[in-house]
């Protein structure tokens, strides 16, 4: 007689699978941290090659930092509601389509399933059975016929304040080498040290956690941040040389 298997030797305790959770979470965290690091620093390059005053490269940031984590806040709320109205009315039309079409949409779930390489006589098993249960069979449709997944309707209002803080952290990191520097010029030189740092460590933990090639992701990253930072000093310089 066969042992039932245990609680403990599970089929996927036996075979585990490393997949990334909280991705809803961890693409907010990486759309505001990167932000936060490249526009503030930025901007803090650009004013250093026009002015003469920590003070004024300080004050410019913080204002930046406050309104780019507001800005950025309401975006990825506006994003969150606009996929939770979008699945809605898709929903909605699916459930229309089921009452009026239903001929029409099981021919849709058969053409899905013969995609996926069934049978026939599997298919019309298949298909009888998703379609007895309206329900199931629009869940069904929007998975696989339209590609979408149910929405958390509550993840609007966390995305807003996962990017607004992510934003607010990495605009403090470059902005924080003027505070303790006597000119602009010693603050961009500690600010670009401290951001591209950041920049690599960010960029390779986000590539490790995303699986991606960590050492190419930092070097990405460091790179883009840079780019963006001699942009603006350069030429924040042109105008305030002509």
């Amino acid at each position: 007689m066969t042992e039932p298997i245990s609680t403990t030797q599970l089929p996927q305790d036996l075979h585990p699978e490393d997949h990334l959770t909280s991705s809803a979470m961890l693409q907010d965290i990486v759309i505001g941290l990167s932000d936060g690091l490249t526009v503030p620093f930025a901007l803090a390059a650009g004013l250093s090659g026009a002015v003469s005053s920590s003070g004024l490269v300080i004050t410019a940031g913080l204002a930046e930092i406050v309104a780019g984590s507001i800005a950025m806040g309401l975006g990825g709320y506006l994003a969150g509601r606009t996929e939770v109205e979008h699945y809605a009315a898709e929903l909605s039309r699916e459930h229309r389509e089921v009452q009026e079409v239903p001929e029409v949409e099981r021919a849709e779930v058969d053409e899905l399933l013969a995609d996926m390489g069934l049978s026939e006589a599997t298919r019309r098993l298949a298909v009888a059975e998703l379609t007895a249960d309206p329900e199931q069979w629009v869940k069904f449709m929007m998975k696989y016929e339209l590609g979408l997944e149910e929405p958390d309707p509550k993840q609007a209002p966390k995305s807003a304040v996962t990017i607004s803080l992510a934003y607010a952290v990495g605009g403090l990191i470059p902005l924080s080498a003027y505070f303790v520097t006597d000119t602009p010029a010693q603050g961009l030189l500690w600010s670009a040290v401290i951001t591209l740092l950041c920049l690599l460590v960010f960029g390779y933990f986000k590539s490790r956690m995303t699986g991606q090639p960590p050492v190419a992701g930092a070097v990405k990253m460091a790179v883009v941040g840079a780019l963006a930072a001699a942009a603006a000093f350069g030429i924040a310089r042109l105008v305030g040389g002509a």
